[in-house]
């Protein structure tokens, strides 16, 4: 075509930029209208910016760059709703792709905060939390798995995604303490896998396995009974071990709350993600780290949103293979502590 224009002797048109207005979210809304679409205070986020916004920082000046904060409320807003990443564009007049690339930028500039947000240190105040929750003793954590949906991210290995409800999704495995802050997570395994196969791969299982972490989780009979993992008995027939049944329960539900409290902020992993299957992975270690951070700075949930869902709670699970040891132990603390 150009070659053709010349030969007429005309120019080419060479289509003009566009330059879009980008909307300042924190001059444009207030205190209650921001937290409700970026899930976070404008204090919050200025601090936050504070940490990231190095890491996100375009390496040159170019015109019209995205500035750092800008990145951040964009993908603030992408976890916030989940929305196409062309309606999360024309909220801020950016094109698509430039979205697409900035969800990327900033999720790996969050989830490199990991180990100062989410780290496993059994402390005795976890401990004493957990007892008085429901008297049930020497719980370092609770641990559960909770599948986040994607799209079939294709490839010979396309089908190991689809978990056993017929979507496709990562099954991600969490840890969390008293204080519902997660402590652990893992997530990258596809979601047709087991949630003990999950655990027994963990580097978690390898410490408690070799008893460098004393103590023990309480997860659901999706696990096998382990001397540091107890799970409930399927079916208790003393006081005892209704006693024991109830206090796990009791002693359990803070997982239960945690994914619904961090689906409820992020919706973007309630209703699932489209990106590339790296990005996801990312995305939502980013997420996890957000939690913790929103809970360490004091930053509660807009008050519109503290309705209860519905739990995220799977499907009865078959109980794994008895493990000897581990039921010599869950015996003996129903006797010891649970038969009064």
């Amino acid at each position: 075509m150009a070659a053709y224009l010349r030969w007429m002797g005309l120019k080419e048109r060479v289509p003009r930029r566009k330059i879009r207005d980008r909307l300042n979210p924190i001059e444009f809304y207030d205190n209650s209208e921001f937290s409700q679409r970026y899930r976070f205070t404008k204090e919050s986020v200025i601090y936050l910016n504070g940490k990231v916004g190095p890491a996100i920082k375009h390496g040159s000046e170019r015109n019209f760059a995205v500035p750092p904060l800008l990145q951040l409320l964009v993908a603030l807003r992408f976890y916030a709703t989940g929305c196409f990443q062309m309606v999360d564009g024309d909220l801020f007049g950016v094109h698509k792709s430039t979205v697409c690339r900035i969800v990327s930028r900033v999720s790996e500039a969050i989830a490199s905060l990991k180990a100062q947000y989410i780290h496993f240190v059994p402390r005795r105040e976890t401990t004493a939390g957990f007892y008085g929750r429901a008297g049930f003793p020497g719980v370092i954590g609770a641990i559960d798995c909770t599948h986040i949906p994607i799209t079939n991210p294709g490839g010979e290995n396309g089908e190991l995604f689809r978990n056993r409800k017929g979507y496709c999704s990562i099954n991600v495995q969490v840890v969390c303490d008293d204080q519902a802050q997660i402590t652990h997570i893992v997530a990258r395994w596809p979601g047709s896998t087991h949630d003990s196969r999950i655990f027994d791969n963990s580097q978690l299982c390898a410490l408690l396995e070799r008893g460098e972490i004393r103590g023990h989780l309480v997860g659901d009979n999706g696990y096998a009974c382990r001397p540091y993992l107890m799970t409930p008995l399927l079916n208790p027939e003393t006081q005892a071990e209704k006693n024991y049944n109830y206090s796990h329960i009791q002693t359990r539900g803070v997982i239960e709350r945690v994914f619904g409290v961090w689906k409820r902020r992020f919706p973007c992993i309630q209703e699932g993600l489209r990106t590339k299957l790296d990005t996801t992975l990312t995305i939502i270690v980013a997420v996890a780290v957000l939690y913790n951070f929103g809970r360490r700075v004091g930053d509660e949930l807009p008050e519109e949103d503290e309705h209860p869902l519905e739990d995220d709670l799977e499907d009865a699970q078959v109980q794994n293979a008895a493990n000897a040891n581990g039921n010599a132990v869950r015996r003996t603390l129903i006797e010891n502590h649970f038969a009064a």
